[in-house]
């Protein structure tokens, strides 16, 4: 990518374990995110699929800065920000938000829609103190609601309606990137689409590149431009959307398509499904190899050897299996 303006670099997240109550030690490490490389374009639409436990939401969460990284760096328009200082990264705020999975839990239910929105304009002094009614007004009609509820309480509101407050308030400060941590898995299938198409408008409207995080690669395939799927906190594949889902490289790529619900019965009855045997293995002590082996019904003696790479397979996939020509 020519000019991204968000990249990792073999991002490291280990959360160390410990044993004992009064003489603690470490004994190990939650490898939670396990040296992810990946960029964002201008206007992008990225796409993080993977099952629960993959280190979605760790990774997410380090792009924030919220937690701290092991290794590798974060760069943000060529900012260091794993390098930078607290007053660095909390001036950084300004161009990169996120919205959390759970609406209710991420507002405050103590503040009023009015203060939830008004906090980051106060905090970064964006504007004067007599212009913020005016722009609590424009955030609460750009994402669809009413202004005259500003000085409701999130409980007064439904599921959908919370997530717009907080879609308004990582939209506050103008931001050039969002991290949506499963935006919209808490929420009613028919809200589901409102919430996706607002967020679809957004991204042209303002020009916003979006890290979009979500287990339903149906949802994943309608709003993003390109998808990277993730397995015990590495990237295994990353694509154009149509290309990984419609045409995927990767063995656990397939399983996770396969699992894709159809509308048509016809078509449903005759889906082939991909079962994969056992359960993903601790990420306090992965398997040796690629991660997947255990699990994956392709595996040779070659996959238990070395850690495979991500690999260029065409124009703009990239691929970490050793077979994936024979596949």
């Amino acid at each position: 990518m020519a000019d991204p303006i968000l990249e990792l670099r073999d991002v490291k997240t280990h959360f160390p374990v410990y044993q004992g109550t009064l003489f603690k030690r470490q004994t190990g490490a939650v490898k939670a995110v396990d040296g992810v490389t990946l960029s964002v374009g201008r206007g992008e639409v990225l796409g993080l699929v993977g099952e629960s436990g993959c280190g979605k939401s760790t990774l997410a969460r380090t792009i924030m800065q919220l937690v701290p990284t092991t290794g590798g760096t974060v760069f943000l328009e060529g900012k260091n920000l794993t390098a930078s200082r607290a007053g660095e990264v909390r001036a950084m705020r300004r161009d990169m938000q996120m919205v959390f999975q759970d609406p209710f839990a991420s507002l405050n239910p103590r503040m009023s829609v009015y203060a939830t929105l008004a906090e980051p304009l106060h905090a970064h002094a964006v504007c004067a103190d007599s212009e913020i009614p005016a722009r609590v007004a424009e955030l609460m009609e750009l994402v669809g609601l009413a202004p005259r509820f500003m000085q409701k309480y999130p409980h007064e509101f439904s599921g959908g309606q919370r997530q717009r407050i907080a879609i308004a308030r990582a939209l506050a400060l103008k931001p050039r990137v969002i991290v949506a941590d499963e935006p919209v898995s808490a929420l009613d299938v028919s809200i589901q689409a409102q919430i996706l198409n607002l967020l679809a408008q957004l991204v042209r409207q303002m020009n916003l590149s979006l890290i979009f995080i979500a287990h339903d690669l149906s949802v994943v395939k309608h709003i993003s431009d390109r998808v990277a799927v993730m397995y015990l906190g590495k990237i295994v594949e990353v694509g154009p959307a149509v290309e990984v889902i419609d045409h995927a490289r990767h063995p656990y790529t397939r399983a996770l398509v396969s699992a894709i619900p159809t509308a048509d019965p016809d078509k449903e009855r005759s889906r082939q499904r991909i079962v994969l045997a056992g359960d993903p293995p601790s990420p306090i002590n992965p398997p040796a190899g690629c991660a997947f082996h255990p699990r994956c019904p392709h595996a040779t003696a070659a996959c238990k050897q070395a850690v495979p790479a991500l690999v260029r397979v065409d124009a703009a996939r990239e691929v970490a299996c050793v077979r994936w020509q024979d596949l």
